[in-house]
């Protein structure tokens, strides 16, 4: 029921994933009047309706609602309900387009945090030179200390391992500069923790523009600066496609150059495109949980359900907590 355009996105997404993935069942939590209208508008076949059930819920929580008060009075909500499907082995993955601290409040509520790990941190891929790279925390904490970017970084290697078969994954912190001397005192210190922790691949420090030149297969900061730079590169990418396309359509000579170029101008689009990476796991919760963007659209929203399969079916929480048992000694005392 959240994201900008509820139903009428998460719905029609839901089918298509039923049709993708034969395999999929898919509960969908909310106003069942509201649902019952829009599939009756579908053409639906009877094998994807006999994988598709709706769970009654009147409540819903807004956008812009505080976690806290969520947590007290939203017990009932789709959101909530659809969480504990997950805590209830009723659900191998949680999926929403709604408030992001209500989404990561009930799941440390319900699903409880990963030993050893004190937050959830949102990560997701990012295009860079070399294919991807995975950045976090992209907004789950606007404030961490050096101790939980330390955290991020044993928890998203040892999920990169389990996702993208990367054994060794190379694990960068974002700073204003290369250099030991440069960033804040919280920076610093992370840099010295994270150097502690045998069998991360760190690098070390890595600058803005190292993150999309591919220097790192994961780059970790905290979400005040991840959300903002996640949310200013999106935007860039959203600005170099329209300007490529005004460019290619302000005469005959260039129309023809861009019908030439087509393939490739398709092909560079699908690349920066933000919503084909659309989908940020809230890595370290004791089951799995996906956060969507609450613009998203129906395709859009698509790459979502097919993020959360894939950590499904790799059974990335079951992992992180299995080598979780070999890091983060001082946790477990």
């Amino acid at each position: 029921m959240g994201g900008d355009f509820g139903p009428h996105v998460t719905l029609p997404a839901s089918l298509s994933a039923l049709e993708r993935h034969p395999y999929l069942n898919i509960l969908l939590f909310g106003e069942v009047d509201q649902l019952d209208s829009l599939l009756a508008r579908q053409r639906i076949s009877e094998s994807i309706m006999s994988r598709l059930q709706i769970r009654p819920s009147g409540i819903s929580v807004s956008m812009d609602e505080k976690p806290s008060a969520a947590i007290r009075h939203r017990q009932d909500s789709s959101m909530s309900l659809a969480v504990q499907a997950v805590a209830d082995n009723k659900a191998g993955a949680c999926i929403s387009a709604g408030n992001t601290g209500a989404l990561m409040a009930f799941g440390r509520l319900v699903l409880k945090m990963q030993p050893g790990i004190d937050r959830p941190a949102i990560i997701a891929s990012v295009p860079t030179l070399a294919g991807h790279c995975y950045m976090l925390d992209l907004g789950a904490n606007v404030d961490c200390s050096a101790e939980h970017l330390m955290q991020f970084a044993v928890m998203s290697s040892v999920m990169v391992e389990a996702v993208d078969g990367n054994l060794h994954p190379k694990v960068g912190l974002l700073n204003v500069g290369e250099e030991l001397i440069k960033g804040n005192e919280q920076v610093r210190l992370a840099n010295e923790l994270i150097r502690e922790q045998d069998g991360l691949n760190y690098i070390g420090y890595v600058e803005g523009d190292d993150v999309f030149a591919g220097k790192a297969d994961i780059v970790v900061c905290d979400g005040f600066v991840g959300n903002v730079s996640l949310k200013s590169s999106e935007g860039l990418a959203r600005l170099i496609s329209k300007r490529v396309l005004q460019g290619f359509s302000r005469n005959l000579y260039r129309r023809c150059l861009a019908f030439l170029a087509r393939p490739v101008l398709k092909e560079i689009q699908e690349q920066i495109d933000p919503s084909r990476r659309n989908g940020a796991t809230l890595l370290g919760l004791q089951g799995i949980v996906m956060k969507s963007h609450g613009s998203a659209d129906q395709k859009c929203f698509g790459y979502a359900l097919d993020r959360a399969i894939t950590e499904v079916v790799q059974n990335v929480p079951e992992k992180i907590a299995e080598r979780l048992s070999g890091y983060l000694p001082s946790k477990r005392n």
